[in-house]
């Protein structure tokens, strides 16, 4: 499995009742110190994207791609949010991770690599591509 061939890092939030105990002054002031952070993340060409994602949606799985509501805000490892990171390594992308400013407040950030392809390819496809492009 190639995971050197990456396209940047992904922060996946985890978390989505950080808020609960915090006055509506103190709910902004995080929110507002997380989106200084992104852009300051964006101005020094860090980070690429980023979006909080909603409460509600549906969830596929099974056999028979079955429809369900969810995933549930109330769920304490829901995934509230991510920023797509342009770094050149794990140890940054971490270092960045650790200075989100809802840490203290109880969410977790997942840090991923994001893979240019699917490390599930075959060896027949690796065999048959030529040399340079495997």
């Amino acid at each position: 499995m190639d995971t050197q061939n990456k396209s940047g890092y992904m922060l996946l939030f985890v978390g989505t009742d950080w808020h609960k105990g915090l006055s509506p002054e103190q709910m902004q002031k995080v929110a507002e110190e997380m989106m200084t952070w992104f852009r300051r993340l964006k101005d020094d060409g860090k980070a690429v994207a980023g979006h909080p994602l909603g409460f509600e949606g549906k969830v596929v799985s099974g056999k028979n791609r079955t429809v369900t509501d969810g995933p549930f805000a109330e769920a304490k490892e829901a995934i509230g949010g991510y920023f797509m990171l342009d770094v050149a390594t794990m140890d940054e992308a971490v270092a960045i991770a650790r200075q989100c400013p809802s840490l203290p407040f109880g969410v977790k950030v997942e840090v991923r690599p994001v893979l240019a392809e699917c490390p599930f390819k075959s060896e027949e496809e690796m065999e048959a591509a030529p040399r340079g492009e495997k």
